[in-house]
C-alpha cells in the first residue's frame, strides 16, 4: 500500500465539528469534568503525603486519608470518566431530546457539588469499596445517587439519538466506537440494578458495597477502554501516524472489544451476586476480555509512531498525551498479570489503566478545545505537560508495583503500611516522588485547559 493511501485511510478517523446544540452539550459535560478534576486533585497532595515515607509521621493521617481518598477516587475517576464520556457523546449527537439531554447533565453536576460537600457535613465512615468507595451518610448518597441518575439519563438519550453508522468510512467507524461505550454503559447500568436486588442481606460494610458495585464496576471498564481506542485512533489520525487499518477492520474490533460484556447476564444468571463464583468471573471477563479490542488497535498505533510516522508540529500536544497514553495502559496491563493477593500491585494496575485513559482524554480535551469555540493550547507548559504527567504516574505504578512485591498492602496508609524493608521504603519512596510530579502535570493540565477556555481582553 502506498503512503498516500495510508494517509487516505487515517483521515478518515476523525468526526467533523457538530452543530451548536451538540458543541454546548459537550462543553457543559467538560466543564463538570474539569471541575471534577480541579476539586479531586485538592484531595491529591494529601493522599499522597500519606503514603510516602517520613512525611506519614508528621501528622496521625489515616481517617482523613480514607475519607480524603474516597472523595479523589469518585471525582477523579467515576465522575471525571464519565463526564468525559458526555463529552464525546454529545459530540457525536444530534439536535433531539435536548431537554432530557440537559436534565442527565443539570443532575449529575448537582450530585457532584453534593458528593463535594458530604464530608463536611458530618461523621463519615469511609468505605474502600473496589470501583465506587463511597461515605456512608445520607448526604453522599444523595448525591451520589442524583450523579448516578444524571449518568443514566445521558446513557438514554445516546441510545436514542446517536448516529448510526450508515457506511464503512471512518468517521463512521469512529461514531460506531462510540456507540460501542454507550452499549457498554447500559450493561452496566443493568448489571448494578442486579447487583441491588440480589445481594445477601447478610453483607454489610465494604462487603456489601463491593458486591454492589462489582459487576458494574467491571463492566464500566469496556466503556471507557472503548472510549479510549476512539481517542487513540482520533489522535494518531490528526497527528500524523500512518496506520496499517482499514475502517471495516476497527469495526471488527469494536465488535470485538465489545463482545464480552454480552456474556454478563449469563455470570447474573449462573452465579449468585454474594458468591465467591460471581466475582470471579467478572474478573476473568476483564483480565482476558478487555484486551480484545485494546491490544490489536495499541499495537498498531504503537507500530504507526515506530514506522510510519510524518509528525504535524500543530499536534505535537495531541501526539505527545497518545503515546504516553499508551505506555501508561500497556504498563498497567502488564502489572495486572503480575496481581497475587491484595497488595499495592493492585493499585499499580488500576492506577496505569486509568492514567491511560485519562491521557487520552486530555489529548481529546486539548483537540477539541478549538471545535467547541475555545483557543488551540499552545506553549511549552502544554507541550510538556503530558510527558510530566505520563512520567510522574509511570514513576508512581513503578515505585507501587516495587513494593507490592515486597508485601505493602493497600488501602493502608501512615504506620499501617509497616515499611521496614529498605526495598519496601525505595518503592513507596519512588511512588511518592512520581506522585508528587504527576500532580504537577495534573495542575499544569488544568492551567493551561482554563487559560485556552479564558475569555480573551479586549
Amino acid at each position: 500500500m502506498l503512503p498516500n493511501e495510508f494517509a487516505l485511510l487515517t483521515k478518515q478517523f476523525t468526526l467533523p465539528v457538530p452543530d451548536e446544540n451538540a458543541r454546548r452539550m459537550a462543553t457543559g459535560w467538560l466543564f463538570l469534568g474539569l471541575a471534577a478534576l480541579v476539586i479531586g486533585g485538592l484531595f491529591t497532595i494529601l493522599i499522597v503525603l500519606s503514603r510516602t515515607p517520613y512525611f506519614q509521621d508528621i501528622i496521625p493521617w489515616v481517617d482523613f486519608f480514607r475519607t480524603a481518598l474516597v472523595v479523589h477516587v469518585d471525582l477523579t475517576v467515576l465522575v471525571w470518566f464519565l463526564a468525559f464520556s458526555g463529552v464525546l457523546w454529545s459530540y457525536n449527537s444530534g439536535s433531539d431530546y435536548l431537554r432530557l439531554g440537559w436534565l442527565a447533565l443539570i443532575l449529575a453536576c448537582i450530585g457532584t457539588l453534593i458528593i463535594t460537600i458530604s464530608p463536611f457535613t458530618g461523621e463519615s465512615h469511609p468505605v474502600m469499596s473496589n470501583y465506587v468507595p463511597v461515605l456512608q451518610s445520607n448526604i453522599f448518597f444523595t448525591g451520589l445517587g442524583l450523579f448516578g441518575l444524571g449518568f443514566g439519563l445521558l446513557v438514554l438519550r445516546m441510545l436514542i439519538t446517536t448516529l448510526a453508522v450508515q457506511h464503512d468510512s471512518g468517521g463512521d467507524v469512529i461514531r460506531f466506537g462510540m456507540f460501542v461505550a454507550v452499549v457498554a454503559s447500559f450493561f452496566a447500568i443493568g448489571s448494578l440494578a442486579m447487583s441491588y436486588l440480589g445481594i445477601s442481606e447478610s453483607f454489610s460494610g465494604e462487603a456489601y458495597y463491593d458486591r454492589l458495585f462489582w459487576g458494574s464496576g467491571h463492566v464500566l471498564q469496556f466503556s471507557h477502554t472503548q472510549l479510549m481506542l476512539v481517542s487513540w485512533l482520533w489522535l494518531a489520525t490528526i497527528s500524523g501516524a500512518y496506520l496499517r487499518l482499514t475502517p471495516r477492520l476497527v469495526l471488527f474490533l469494536f465488535v470485538l472489544g465489545l463482545s464480552p460484556v454480552t456474556l454478563v447476564p449469563i455470570i447474573y444468571l449462573a452465579f449468585d451476586v454474594s458468591s465467591g463464583n460471581h466475582m470471579f468471573w467478572f474478573m476473568q471477563l476483564m483480565k482476558y476480555g478487555g484486551a480484545l479490542a485494546a491490544v490489536p488497535i495499541g499495537l498498531a498505533t504503537s507500530l504507526a509512531i515506530i514506522e510510519r510516522w510524518k509528525p504535524i508540529p500543530e499536534f505535537e500536544i495531541e501526539r505527545s498525551a497518545l503515546i504516553f497514553s499508551i505506555l501508561l495502559f500497556g504498563v498497567g496491563g502488564l502489572i495486572g498479570f503480575m496481581i497475587s493477593g491484595s497488595d499495592v500491585r493492585v493499585t499499580a494496575h488500576y492506577h496505569g489503566s486509568i492514567v491511560g485513559v485519562t491521557l487520552a482524554f486530555m489529548g481529546m480535551t486539548y483537540h477539541l478545545l478549538p471545535h467547541l469555540g475555545y483557543r488551540k493550547v499552545s506553549g511549552k507548559a502544554a507541550r510538556w505537560q503530558p510527558g510530566i504527567y505520563g512520567t510522574g504516574q509511570l514513576m508512581h505504578i513503578i515505585g507501587l508495583a516495587w513494593s507490592g512485591g515486597y508485601g505493602v498492602q493497600r488501602k493502608t496508609a501512615g504506620a499501617d503500611q509497616e515499611l521496614e524493608k529498605i526495598e519496601q521504603i525505595a518503592g513507596m519512596g519512588l511512588m511518592g516522588l512520581g506522585g508528587l510530579i504527576s500532580i504537577i502535570g495534573g495542575i499544569i493540565f488544568l492551567v493551561v485547559v482554563y487559560q485556552a477556555m479564558r475569555p480573551e481582553k479586549k
